[in-house]
């Protein structure tokens, strides 16, 4: 047995629209409903381009087995979410207008640059950019 890569990451919010859309909007990423038999006001999936589900965003209080209690914000031990990007100006742009609030570091001996912002629920976000 052998973990090839992290499947995705599982969300609950008490606001999809404005969860989905911040993926959407800030990381170019596609919004589409979850799988049947979950409906799409409690499930919507977000898409990376090579079309993989990287993001899964639950209504909080969706009639959902797996439901928990788990308030906005609060992500229990797990610090943040590490994604590996492209397009460093264009995020930042975006970031900018938006007014969020977000900060930089460089990483020069390993030619990295990362930024730091969180999602409308308090995950922490580190976007990675590599020689971008």
């Amino acid at each position: 047995m052998r973990v090839n890569a992290l499947d995705h990451v599982n969300i609950f919010t008490e606001d999809m629209a404005g969860t989905t859309r911040f993926y959407a909007d800030l990381l170019d990423l596609d919004v589409r409903n979850g799988p049947p038999p979950s409906k799409p006001e409690h499930v919507q999936w977000v898409y990376d381009l090579e079309n993989r589900p990287i993001f899964h965003i639950n209504a909080k209080g969706a009639p959902q087995a797996f439901q928990r209690d788990c308030p906005p914000g609060a992500t229990g031990p797990i610090h943040h979410v590490a994604l590996n990007c492209s397009g460093k100006a264009e995020v930042i742009a975006r970031l900018k207008s938006r007014g969020a609030e977000f900060s930089v570091q460089t990483i020069a001996s390993i030619g990295l640059t990362q930024i730091f912002t969180h999602d409308p629920n308090g995950v922490l976000l580190e976007l990675n950019f590599f020689g971008d």
